[in-house]
């Protein structure tokens, strides 16, 4: 178990559901959701490093995601592919990292190409690490690095993990979750970083991803900072640290 909290650091993943729902809810085709949900995605990256948050998870496009309509699905391929584009020049300046977690193979060439681009051209930046989970599934993920030390006499967690963090294309010095997010009022994982949220504090919020700003952000922090983090101790970790 690796913790980022002991290291004045603070890794943050959110589950961006209800784009769907804020769209039919008002009328509105449900791709004018995701584009909505895109300037929340701003607002909280905007929001996380005053809130001690330096490494921040992103759910954007889940592997299971490929099924759902084609029109929708090509939506948010441009969507993300405008994003590549349109934020590029500030994540730079703002001194913002960025990485793609997740399988390559199935997204279009020119936009995996806008990503290796994106994540050499940002490598330098130490403001906020923004990594976004496209096509992503934690059980493929798991299932993969398994297969590949499957040959080994004795398991060994650390080599384990440094697999795991290479087939999905993340940088291995990533520390576990800290606190895990989900809008829209749905209480589940949903096959997101399933290795990484073994000791993750959860925090849920009817909020649907579209309104969610940087208040709530901060409120999810606050929350997570009033929690008593064991990891199986009967003493806390922030008191150890202290």
């Amino acid at each position: 178990m690796q913790s980022s909290v002991t290291k004045g650091l603070l890794h943050v993943g959110v589950i961006m559901d209800g784009n769907g729902r804020w769209a039919t809810g008002r009328g509105l085709p449900r791709l004018a959701g995701h584009r909505q949900g895109a300037k929340a995605v701003r607002r909280t990256v905007e929001a996380a490093p005053d809130l001690g948050i330096s490494i921040l998870t992103l759910f954007a496009f889940s592997a299971d995601n490929w099924l759902r309509p084609a029109p929708e699905v090509e939506g948010l391929m441009d969507l993300f592919e405008e994003f590549l584009s349109r934020e590029r020049r500030e994540l730079i300046d703002k001194g913002v990292r960025v990485e793609i977690i997740g399988r390559r193979d199935r997204l279009r060439p020119h936009i995996v190409n806008r990503i290796e681009r994106l994540e050499l051209e940002t490598a330098e930046g130490t403001a906020l690490c923004l990594r976004l989970a496209v096509d992503y599934s934690a059980r493929w993920a798991i299932t993969q690095a398994a297969t590949t030390l499957s040959r080994m006499a004795s398991p060994d967690p650390l080599l384990f993990r440094e697999q795991l963090q290479r087939v999905q294309h993340s940088s291995p010095q990533v520390p576990d979750l800290d606190l895990l997010i989900r809008t829209s009022g749905e209480q589940r994982l949903s096959d997101f970083l399933l290795w990484e949220s073994a000791y993750a504090e959860l925090y849920f919020t009817d909020t649907l991803w579209p309104d969610f700003d940087a208040p709530d952000l901060a409120r999810a922090v606050d929350v997570f900072r009033r929690r008593d983090r064991r990891f199986g101790r009967l003493q806390a970790i922030r008191e150890m640290a202290s």
